[in-house]
């Protein structure tokens, strides 16, 4: 039914996705938009997933390097017409099956308390919230999350 590929951030179907997404981050953050956007840089992200509909380029997501035994899930995205049929299931269980072909023990997360349906994908997934790390410390918005791989 859906196809998908793995590439990198190089990939024209990815970084067009990805401006989509900037764009909704943007409108539901707002003035929160400037901090997070800083950590959004996809131009060394050597791992990403573009789910696709026939040809057309519906949803994507990423990891990259956290630390020696974790990854970090980055830059999910579905098209919002395609939203509510699983495809961001589909793109996170692809994205963790390649963190643990590349012998990750964790996956790490951010996400936006604006961003209540990727709070219940995440918990539905079986993740859970674990203090704030890295930049995210003392930002009210953000929600991390932790998943072990083994």
């Amino acid at each position: 039914m859906y196809a998908t590929k793995r590439t990198n951030s190089s990939n024209s179907d990815f970084i067009d996705l990805v401006q989509k997404l900037d764009l909704e981050l943007a409108e539901r953050d707002g003035a929160d938009n400037l901090f997070y956007s800083q950590f959004n840089k996809i131009d060394a992200i050597k791992f990403a997933i573009v789910i696709y509909d026939n040809q057309k380029q519906i949803g994507c997501g990423a990891i990259k390097e956290f630390d020696g035994k974790s990854i970090e899930v980055k830059r999910m995205y579905v098209l919002p017409e395609y939203r509510g049929n699983g495809i961001a299931g589909i793109i996170l269980s692809q994205l963790e099956a390649w963190a643990s072909e590349l012998n990750f023990e964790n996956i790490v997360l951010e996400t936006g308390k604006r961003q209540p349906e990727a709070i219940k994908l995440y918990q539905k997934s079986g993740y859970q919230i674990i203090e704030n790390y890295g930049q995210y410390i003392g930002i009210d918005n953000s929600v991390c999350f932790k998943k072990s791989l083994i």
